[in-house]
């Protein structure tokens, strides 16, 4: 006998399927939103969960907002939709910061950097008062894996690459908004601690993409049976 024939398409998984991770996307960036109050100083990440943030916040019209971006991509479509952009130096102390996540383990560690912006968002991070993460469900993992995203300078970069070993530079040699190269540790992820403390004390690197759970305030993770709040380690000032 003839095997039966398929009836119907494999259907996706749904955390794979684009069309609801984009919506996933919305909901946390629009339950973002509504933590940015009129007269506030807001550092805005980069990314394209960050891309669904902006609209958001300047559809709800408020005053004397007075914004940070991570990088030109930001900067231009935040301009675009008529939000206020600063540099950091003029602002100083931010309110909030929200910006998306690679990946955020169970205790708050973040991998952050896929688009090479992550030296400013940490810079950003840490000025803020409140730092807000927000990100679609496949973005939660169990343990971070590799990539990690790296900034390197130019001087000696090979050398510098050999110490972080095993990491390699991205294809087609991008930079990041300031000019450094952008690398990936490729290696095991054991203690997220350890292996930040590790690349930290690497000459030659500018940052890597490793964010400890003491610069986060809130995780905002939407899935789809809504946004689930998850509180961060830092304290609040």
């Amino acid at each position: 006998m003839a095997p039966p024939r398929a009836t119907a398409r494999q259907r996706p998984s749904p955390l794979s399927d684009p069309q609801q991770i984009a919506r996933e996307k919305q909901a946390a960036a629009a339950a973002a939103a509504e933590l940015v109050e009129g007269g506030m100083r807001v550092g805005l990440g980069t990314g394209t969960t960050v891309a669904h943030l902006l609209p958001a916040i300047a559809a709800r019209g408020l005053s004397g907002l007075r914004c940070v971006a991570t990088s030109p991509a930001t900067e231009r479509a935040a301009r675009e939709l008529g939000l206020t952009v600063e540099a950091l130096d003029e602002v100083g102390e931010l309110d909030v910061a929200i910006d998306g996540a690679d990946q955020i383990d169970p205790q708050g560690w973040l991998v952050k950097g896929g688009g090479g912006a992550h030296t400013r968002e940490k810079i950003v991070a840490a000025c803020a008062r409140r730092f807000v993460v927000i990100a679609s469900a496949e973005k939660a993992v169990q343990r971070l894996a590799p990539p990690v995203p790296l900034e390197l300078l130019r001087f000696g970069v090979h050398r510098t690459l050999s110490a972080l070993a095993p990491a390699r530079l991205r294809e087609g040699a991008p930079t990041s908004p300031d000019g450094g190269l952008i690398a990936d540790y490729l290696g095991p992820i054991e203690g997220p601690g350890a292996l930040a403390a590790r690349l930290s004390q690497t000459p030659g690197l500018v940052e890597h993409g490793l964010f400890a759970p003491e610069m986060v305030s809130l995780i905002l993770i939407a899935g789809p049976q809504g946004v689930q709040r998850r509180a961060g380690a830092k304290s609040q000032r």
